[in-house]
């Protein structure tokens, strides 16, 4: 049984492979392994895997050609879940997962950058994996003004997904700070960085479809396994 919250696991697979194509892991043109073959490597079924490969037809990234096999089609703008998601494992890729930690509302540290209309948000706080590696862990804070209460049980892999389909909030734009910072006392034991350790951190300020600022966010993430790629094109 997939975590609560989670994609579906052929939108898990299709997501992995999107980025994979745009770190340059899979290049435009390379031919994919036979599906029976290529769903063994993965553990998945065959059914899932070509469930996968539909989306990337539909997304203009996959080819299929007749009595051949299915061939990459490299694009410079994929659309993706965590197409504002920078971070990426050391060699590139890594399909990111999420374990959510707490959810609570609360008036909004004074640390963070402005944003919003509230002098409240939800504070949301979890572990953040590449391809099953623990990477980062986050603080986000959504302006209170858009929901009264959060559940858990709500989040699912992605925000900016839970945001759309519960919210009706599109993020359209984010800006992204990277420095340093210590990592913060409520780190989890899970996490090799233990409080007080200087790491990189990203601060993010992200504005919805209305030209609001919605939310704002810290990110700090390990780089013996992540790495912060932003794409130019």
């Amino acid at each position: 049984m997939p975590a609560p919250g989670s994609l579906p696991m052929f939108m898990q697979i299709s997501e992995l492979l999107i980025r994979d194509i745009a770190a340059g892991r899979l290049i435009d043109g390379e031919k994919l392994p036979p599906e029976r073959e290529m769903a063994a490597q993965l553990g998945i079924a065959v059914g899932t895997l070509r469930q996968a490969l539909k989306e990337l037809v539909a997304k203009g990234m996959l080819v299929r050609v007749q009595g051949s096999g299915n061939y990459i089609r490299a694009v410079t703008d994929p659309a993706s879940v965590y197409a504002m998601f920078r971070l990426e494992l050391v060699a590139g890729g890594g399909l990111p997962t999420a374990r959510v930690l707490s959810v609570e509302r609360r008036v909004k540290d004074e640390n963070l950058p402005v944003f919003g209309e509230s002098a409240e948000g939800h504070r949301i706080r979890r572990m953040r994996f590449l391809s099953g590696k623990l990477a980062a862990i986050e603080e986000i804070w959504l302006d209170g003004s858009y929901v009264p209460v959060i559940a858990k049980s709500d989040l699912s892999e992605s925000l900016y997904l839970y945001y759309r389909e519960r919210l009706g909030l599109w993020i359209a734009r984010a800006e992204d700070r990277v420095g340093q910072g210590p990592c913060p006392d409520w780190v989890p034991e899970d996490f090799p960085h233990g409080a007080g350790m200087p790491l990189p951190k990203i601060t993010r300020v992200s504005w919805g479809q209305d030209g609001r600022t919605a939310e704002a966010s810290w990110t700090w993430y390990d780089p013996n396994i992540a790495q912060y790629v932003a794409r130019l094109k």
